[in-house]
């Protein structure tokens, strides 16, 4: 699977009318979709498909059409973020008419091509599930849980100190934070005096 860090943006064209494509962070979508709604108030549609990981772990997928015609641009776009095997983003693409109507095989082509087209010029990585879990280490460890925890992708959200020893909080990628955690665990319930 694959996301993205940072909105990308792409404007294509079928036969006059403009497609304005913008794929972003899922959860930037809403205000995103808000703030290109004001920005084109004029625009026909603003269609949108959307392909994230809820908090259990369910891929949660969805393509509106906005008031073209059904099936004809939210799923096409959908269909362009599964191919790409796209996780936890959202493509918007705002359309503005442009006087030839393009029929239905025509706006699923329009459509998908400029869902297609943010996508290559989006900045693609590997998607890597973030965790985040409570460690404990007595001071006489508390040295090994820190460097333990100087990974360039482990971040300390937390650190609180009581008589016994270190309570960290962190968060990173998911399988790091299980290896840390069940290397330093927490006590259940043990929170700094």
């Amino acid at each position: 699977m694959h996301t993205i860090e940072k909105p990308a943006f792409c404007e294509t064209e079928e036969k006059k009318s403009r497609f304005l494509a913008t794929l972003v962070p899922y959860d930037q979508f809403a205000d995103t979709l808000a703030t290109l709604r004001k920005a084109h108030p004029k625009a026909n549609h603003h269609v949108t498909a959307y392909r994230y990981l809820n908090d259990e772990d369910q891929l949660i997928e969805h393509g509106k059409d906005d008031g073209e015609p059904s099936g004809t641009s939210g799923m096409p776009c959908l269909k362009v973020l599964q191919g790409r095997d796209l996780i936890n983003v959202a493509v918007i693409v705002t359309r503005y008419f442009g006087g030839t109507k393009l029929g239905t095989g025509g706006l699923v082509r329009a459509y998908s091509g400029a869902a297609q087209a943010v996508c290559d010029d989006a900045a693609i990585i590997p998607y890597v599930p973030q965790g985040t879990a409570r460690l404990f280490a007595s001071f006489a460890d508390a040295g090994a849980m820190e460097r333990a925890c100087a990974q360039p992708d482990i971040t300390v959200l937390d650190r609180q100190f009581d008589t016994v020893g270190t309570l960290m909080h962190i968060s990173g990628p998911r399988d790091s934070v299980r290896t840390l955690a069940e290397r330093f665990p927490a006590p259940e319930g043990h929170t700094p005096e």
